[in-house]
């Protein structure tokens, strides 16, 4: 991958049928999603659940707003980090293919090294699930920190809530 290729790195708080995070990763033209339901964590070692959602296009990357009622993913989005990330892999799509990609955030509220490890599928299964662990690094906190999505609730895009945005398009 050549070096001055940025690629994209975004989180959405999305408030659908129940509150999580969708991080997204640019890769092949797309950005690769996944839902995680508490959130990302900054704490080493902290493994989140990070379900396998449907690709989205990069003129998605800065949406903020409401999806109407009766769309995929009907509900408010607001825009909670942005920035770019870095693949240790060379083939990154390798790396996700075989179930393991490890990366490093280059974000404005998430920094450093993390991984993505697909779980084993278990049968009847509807969805592949990952997990998001937060590596140990200089950006890491330990157990019994505060969590940077209590302290750093707002949209790096407009400054608002979500329930501002909510509000906003009544």
């Amino acid at each position: 991958m050549p070096e001055t290729a940025r690629l994209a790195y975004r989180i959405q708080k999305h408030a659908a049928r129940r509150l999580h995070y969708d991080v997204r990763l640019e890769l092949g033209g797309v950005l690769k999603s996944w839902a995680v339901t508490r959130g990302p964590s900054l704490v080493a070692g902290a493994r989140r659940l990070a379900v396998a959602v449907e690709d989205h296009g990069l003129d998605y990357a800065d949406y903020e707003g409401v999806i109407a009622p009766g769309r995929y993913g009907a509900g408010v989005v607001l825009l909670w980090d942005r920035g770019h990330w870095v693949p240790e892999d060379s083939d990154p799509r390798s790396a996700l293919d075989s179930g393991s990609l490890a990366f490093t955030l280059h974000g404005e509220k998430l920094r450093g090294r993390w991984r993505l490890m697909r779980m084993k599928t278990r049968g009847g299964a509807r969805q592949v699930s990952w997990l998001l662990v937060k590596s140990r690094d200089e950006a890491a906190r330990g157990p019994g920190a505060p969590d940077i999505l209590d302290e750093q609730p707002r949209s790096v895009l407009t400054g608002r809530t979500i329930e501002e945005i909510a509000a906003a398009a009544v």
